[in-house]
């Protein structure tokens, strides 16, 4: 049940970067809300990493928090911000990616 929660909350990592970088874009009020949802997902991510982190090892969570957080926000970026998409950024997501299953498959 930790593993969903600590996957839930790297979603969570991912929406207040993305929050973020709408903020950036934005201006005037528009940018005060990104600015909140920002707060707000960030708020909600840290307390779910929290509670992840009552059963799970902290190094594996936080590693694990943190490249969910990593490989969603460069996706985003790609799909949302116009990063850009090149050979070199998949590869090294997608090595990424299979680190992440690695630290899950070795914290037993």
């Amino acid at each position: 049940m930790n593993w969903i929660i600590l996957i839930i909350a790297g979603l969570f990592e991912v929406a207040f970067a993305s929050c973020l970088g709408k903020a950036k874009e934005t201006s005037g009020s528009e940018m005060y809300y990104w600015f909140a949802g920002f707060l707000f997902t960030m708020t909600i991510s840290m307390l779910l990493l929290i509670k992840a982190t009552q059963t799970l090892p902290i190094g594996t969570a936080y590693a694990v928090w943190t490249g969910i957080g990593a490989v969603g926000t460069a996706l985003m970026g790609m799909l949302f911000f116009k990063d850009p998409v090149t050979f070199w950024r998949i590869f090294f997501l997608s090595t990424l990616i299979g680190s992440i299953i690695g630290l899950k498959a070795a914290s037993h």
